[in-house]
């Protein structure tokens, strides 16, 4: 494969793994969690270093999803005891996330680590780092998010059921028996994971994005939580492809166009969404 294809490959797997995930964040109106576990996981993975002396990313995915389990529990604990969520969402990241640098700054100077590869990371790069499977060279990064869309698929299929129930009605799913608790933290590590896979390539600021902006739209386009899954991954896959040959048409920064394009889809699917687009609104209101 070419050096453009591997970029797009790499982008189209955090649109479409970040898409899936984050359907479940909007319907259960939890979108702002997303940037706070983005931003923690920072956190993690300096931690990971720290312990392991090695930027290898079974290390980095562990100590990103351990920081994202915490993250979520200490929300949830500082909301339990009175805090209102979006402040407890602000106080836990923000802090963090301060840690994270401070860390950096202190213990990671000459390391392959810094603040603004964490924000914007550098997609470009992709390709240069790479494995071979079965004689055939691969991007790590392509390679293991590869993996984590595949897992997030397959965890999303087999709980599919559990995941559409606690989103939904929390209250019934108690009444039935389904281990609530459990399933919240399940999707909270499916998006640490998904998180810090595609941290590295990306950046936190593409990922808040991935994991927000085309659920977004495909939850404008229907009322249905499986098809909003499907077009969650043409919407982030969609964000991807037009960035990047934005990002070639503007000389601009390939991870901040593909932001900008998610939020021109947008755009137009609030616009022009056959549901509930603003122009759909306007003719029935006339028509009324």
């Amino acid at each position: 494969m070419t050096y453009e294809g591997w970029i797009l490959l790499t982008a189209c797997l955090v649109g479409i793994s970040c898409g899936m995930v984050g359907c479940f964040l909007i319907v259960r109106r939890m979108t702002m969690l997303a940037d706070a576990i983005s931003h923690s996981v920072l956190l993690g993975i300096v931690l990971a270093f720290l312990v392991a002396n090695s930027l290898n990313g079974i290390y980095m995915l562990i100590g990103a999803t351990v920081i994202g389990l915490v993250t979520t529990f200490a929300i949830q604990s500082l909301h339990n005891s009175g805090v209102q969520e979006d402040a407890s969402i602000g106080i836990v990241f923000t802090t963090f996330f301060a840690i994270g640098v401070i860390l950096i700054s202190l213990f990671a100077r000459d390391v392959h680590l810094d603040v603004e590869h964490a924000l914007m990371g550098e997609i470009a790069f992709i390709p240069w780092n790479t494995y071979t499977v079965f004689g055939i060279e691969i991007p790590k990064a392509t390679g293991m998010l590869l993996c984590i869309s595949l897992f997030a698929t397959l965890v999303i299929l087999l709980f599919y059921k559990e995941l559409k129930l606690t989103s939904f009605d929390a209250a019934l799913a108690v009444t039935l028996g389904v281990p609530v608790a459990l399933i919240h933290y399940l999707l909270m590590g499916l998006v640490s994971i998904t998180a810090v896979g595609s941290f590295d390539a990306v950046g936190a600021v593409l990922v808040v994005s991935m994991l927000v902006v085309p659920g977004s739209c495909a939850y404008l386009m229907t009322d249905r939580l499986s098809v909003m899954l499907l077009y969650s991954c043409l919407f982030g896959a969609a964000s991807a492809i037009f960035g990047y040959y934005g990002a070639l048409l503007l000389d601009a920064s390939i991870s901040g166009s593909m932001s900008a394009a998610g939020g021109i889809l947008f755009l137009l699917t609030w616009f022009f969404s056959p549901r509930y687009g603003l122009l759909r609104r306007y003719r029935t209101m006339k028509t009324s």
